[in-house]
């Protein structure tokens, strides 16, 4: 869908821990795009440095890499290098003069905060995952908690986060936009890894298999272990279906050992980063999300957007303000090996059914389309613009919420 360009012309500065993968480095990445190339100056900031940059940027975003990013070796030293950050960033957001500055995941958000303290800049922040299950520890915790209050508004993608964040917002607006779903283009026919030396097994995309697919990173937080876990329970009564886990994280090793106890030695590949998702998708049969929590999983309405059908946790939060359960996917209990097992074997064995999910999860791309989701971040931003403070109520804009 092409956007209509917006009239005004702004000073956006985006902020974010890094580029180098995950949803909402790839979104902000979009973001700093698309309001480019419409006119806008942008400048994107990233604590980390750019050479593990995975998502592209349009030559007319100004890029600051800060190259802050590392562990630090004791509390003592923690608190110097985030001091050190925060001086580090308000230098950088100063230099790019912003009219608002966008900041994005909830630790960057309190760096962020405090960098632009007094600075009389709206700083607009958005919690990317769900905070009553996504731990930040005590000490972050307590100055998100204190920090929140100073931002114009809080933009969040769910109704569910909504209602925990108005406890961290003291009656700051709330805002909730869904990802945009991009209309997939033609899938090109590249392999669908990133081209490491990993193999990809004896069945991966191989023309005569069917396969299940799945995609993030490989944490605990995605439930891989449990997807692994229930497709080991069909796999028998399906010998013609594999399982494709595409990602990279620190559970790869615990994933490879639990598939070797499960005996699907050549059933499951998990062959990495992959930089043609949608490749990946024209290529398989089933998409199946385990996550036992999320902010809104981009990768599921996208398989939605290719004709996939999809089964997915209904865990909070997100896959129940996607999926209309029975009519476009299904929806099972979260964290269920047995239910999880049970929908993915009845979709195995049925093609028609397959079909006709899959017809219907196409709509998720006017349901939450590209030009709505600019469409409410313009209304923001316009809010973020009139006042610092105070934000009037944006007409006819049904996600907003104070």
């Amino acid at each position: 869908m092409t956007l209509a360009p917006t009239t005004r012309r702004r000073r956006l500065t985006l902020v974010i821990h890094s580029l180098d993968g995950g949803g909402a480095e790839r979104t902000v990445a979009r973001m700093a795009n698309h309001w480019a190339e419409e006119g806008h100056r942008v400048t994107l900031v990233t604590l980390d440095s750019a050479s593990g940059d995975r998502y592209p940027l349009s030559a007319a975003v100004r890029r600051r890499a800060l190259d802050l990013m590392g562990r630090s070796s004791n509390p003592l030293a923690a608190v110097a290098n985030n001091l050190r950050r925060i001086r580090r960033l308000r230098a950088a957001i100063a230099a790019s003069e912003p009219e608002a500055v966008v900041s994005m995941t909830d630790k960057t958000n309190v760096l962020t905060l405090a960098a632009c303290w007094r600075m009389n800049v709206p700083v607009i922040v958005a919690e990317r995952t769900d905070p009553r299950h996504h731990e930040i520890g005590p000490s972050w915790s307590f100055l998100r908690k204190r920090l929140y209050p100073r931002a114009a508004a809080l933009v969040v993608q769910t109704r569910g986060v909504r209602e925990v964040v108005r406890g961290m917002a003291a009656g700051r607006p709330v805002y909730v936009i869904p990802n945009g779903v991009a209309r997939p283009g033609e899938a090109s026919i590249r392999a669908a890894t990133s081209g490491g030396d990993r193999p990809a097994g004896p069945g991966f995309f191989a023309p005569d298999r069917r396969r299940i697919l799945a995609a993030g990173r490989l944490t605990a937080e995605k439930g891989f272990d449990r997807l692994l876990r229930a497709f080991a329970q069909a796999a028998s009564r399906h010998p013609e279906w594999d399982l494709v886990i595409l990602g990279e994280g620190p559970e790869r090793r615990p994933l490879e050992l639990l598939a070797e106890q499960l005996q699907l030695a050549g059933r499951v590949a998990m062959p990495g980063w992959c930089d043609d998702v949608a490749a990946a998708m024209a290529r398989c049969d089933l998409f199946v999300l385990s996550s036992l929590y999320e902010g809104f999983p981009n990768a599921l309405a996208e398989a939605m957007a290719a004709g996939m059908p999809v089964v997915s946790y209904d865990c909070q939060s997100g896959p129940a303000e996607i999926i209309r359960d029975g009519y476009d996917g299904l929806l099972v209990r979260s964290g269920s090996v047995e239910w999880l097992a049970a929908a993915i074997d009845r979709l195995m064995g049925d093609e028609a059914g397959r079909r006709l999910l899959a017809g219907h999860a196409r709509e998720v791309v006017e349901r939450f389309s590209e030009a709505r989701f600019y469409q409410r971040w313009e209304a923001v931003l316009d809010g973020a613009g009139e006042d610092n403070a105070v934000f009037a109520t944006p007409e006819g804009n049904p996600v907003y919420d104070s």
